[in-house]
């Protein structure tokens, strides 16, 4: 970890988490029980790293970052400022992983190669709990991709995401200086209510 002077005096390091060499943590940064991160990787300043989260090498994080626990970053993956990435999120970079080679002779290195994708999460962009990012792709500007979504294509900024675009965040957003009323729901007139509940009730034998 480097880290000099005032800056390194205010990174707070749980004793159980493994920090590599190579590693740039910012000031104000909180890394929390048993994560690991690994070098050369870079995390900005006040950020958060939850309990049991990896963050693998040539993994780029901005300023004021929340990553929650059980977090999964693989190589490649760029986060900007103000991310949230809750809990158990897992990224990918290759659409197409082997563990041997054809002849499954002998492993496939682990290393980045040809086959190692990139993903960019745009600034002030949540990733719901749970999810999982696919590689190749952009998660756009405070878009809001839900919890347990796969995500396989980029969002574009402010989109609300469950599994595909659904929505614009920005309607329920509290920076939004204007959101939209909500839609009421027509009251149904008591005869078409009544015909409901009897076609919904059990016929005796």
């Amino acid at each position: 970890m480097s880290a000099a002077g005032p800056a390194a005096a205010s990174v707070r390091i749980h004793p159980t988490a493994l920090i590599e060499p190579g590693v740039e943590i910012g000031p104000g940064t909180a890394v929390w029980d048993h994560a690991h991160i690994r070098g050369p990787a870079r995390l900005g300043a006040d950020c958060i790293v939850g309990g049991k989260s990896y963050i693998a090498y040539d993994v780029e994080i901005g300023n004021r970052v929340k990553i929650n626990a059980f977090v999964y970053l693989c190589a490649g993956v760029t986060v900007e400022d103000g991310v949230m990435i809750s809990a158990g999120a897992i990224f990918t970079n290759d659409r197409f992983p082997r563990a041997a080679w054809p002849d499954l002779a002998e492993l496939l290195p682990s290393a980045p190669g040809e086959h190692t994708l990139p993903t960019r999460v745009r600034e002030g962009a949540t990733i719901g709990a749970g999810a999982i990012v696919g590689c190749d792709l952009e998660i756009g500007r405070f878009a809001m991709v839900g919890m347990g979504a796969v995500v396989t294509r980029s969002t574009w900024r402010w989109a609300a995401r469950p599994a595909r675009t659904a929505a614009s965040a920005a309607a329920a957003s509290r920076w939004c200086a204007s959101p939209p009323a909500p839609r009421r729901r027509r009251a149904r007139p008591l005869a078409a209510l009544a015909a409901a509940a009897t076609r919904s009730a059990p016929r005796r034998r």
